[in-house]
């Protein structure tokens, strides 16, 4: 089992290269980021997590900018965005910024990705809500053609471009790892069509209510039947994001079948976060002895 880091990196929280230089002399295997460009400050869509949505939404750093700022101070430890929302980023650019990252990085690029939630959000990128999971998909199909291909061309109903040049590749063959964020019945048949595995957020089954709560096990079935079914190669990827401090769930998530538990951290100070960062290390050595 790997163990990885979650937190909202904003201009008020610990620094994410402090951040990333004490997980990687902590042993944890990676460091997740997500992205929101701007909260609109008149919006329809509800927070998923609640009434009141909390202020690092529109706090956050860019995570491509924050993660090259942990890849810098570390050697080892996997950089990772959890998520980045595909439908609010150009391909072509997204493409450069993951193959530059990955490149610097000798290969420890991660991308959690997902098509969002915040309607006005993505529409005030050109993005319509009902067309999100169409586009992210095409953008995603399209940069993996930049990543492995010398000439790269894609024509589709929202990406659509001739023959190009891009450099550099990624170190990581085929282009970082894409692990899709949600939760949907449709999510298991795109992560086997353009993914490489499931990135769900941790919910709690037990405060979550029977019509709230997420059926891991089940989820991490269809994926692998999905995965199988597409004639795909190797084994999927299953991370969770946003687990707290509970050596149960952990334990749950692993007979499941999860490859990596990512712990979550408050968007605080130093002070804060790093004691947080060493209980988090100690519950992770118990299941990594």
């Amino acid at each position: 089992m790997d163990f990885g880091l979650f937190i909202f990196a904003t201009d008020y929280a610990i620094a994410p290269d402090t951040l990333a230089r004490e997980a990687e002399a902590l042993g944890f295997e990676s460091l997740f980021l997500p992205e929101h460009t701007h909260i609109p400050a008149s919006r329809l869509s509800p927070w998923p997590g609640g009434a009141e949505l909390p202020r690092q939404y529109w706090h956050a750093h860019d995570p491509f900018v924050a993660l090259s700022v942990a890849a810098a101070v570390t050697t080892t430890l996997k950089i990772g965005t959890g998520i980045s929302l595909v439908t609010e980023r150009d391909p072509i650019l997204m493409a450069k910024q993951a193959a530059s990252l990955d490149f610097l990085s000798n290969g420890r690029l991660q991308l959690g990705v997902g098509a969002g939630w915040n309607a006005e959000e993505m529409e005030n990128h050109g993005t319509p809500f009902a067309q999100r999971w169409k586009i992210l998909r095409e953008r995603i199909l399209a940069m993996r053609q930049i990543w492995t291909e010398e000439e790269a061309e894609f024509h589709g109903d929202f990406v659509d471009f001739d023959k190009l040049w891009a450099h550099p590749k990624p170190i990581q063959t085929g282009g970082p790892p894409i692990l899709l964020g949600a939760s949907s019945r449709f999510v298991y048949q795109r992560i086997a069509e353009y993914g490489d595995g499931w990135f769900p957020i941790y919910q709690d089954a037990r405060r979550a209510g029977a019509s709230g709560a997420v059926d891991y096990a089940a989820g991490i079935a269809q994926t692998r039947e999905a995965w199988e079914s597409a004639g795909r190669q190797g084994q999927p990827n299953f991370s969770i994001f946003g687990v707290g401090p509970d050596a149960g769930a952990i334990e749950s998530l692993m007979e499941m079948g999860f490859d990596r538990v990512i712990f979550a951290l408050p968007s605080g100070t130093a002070d804060e976060v790093l004691p947080m960062v060493e209980k988090y290390a100690a519950l992770a050595h118990q299941f990594n002895q």
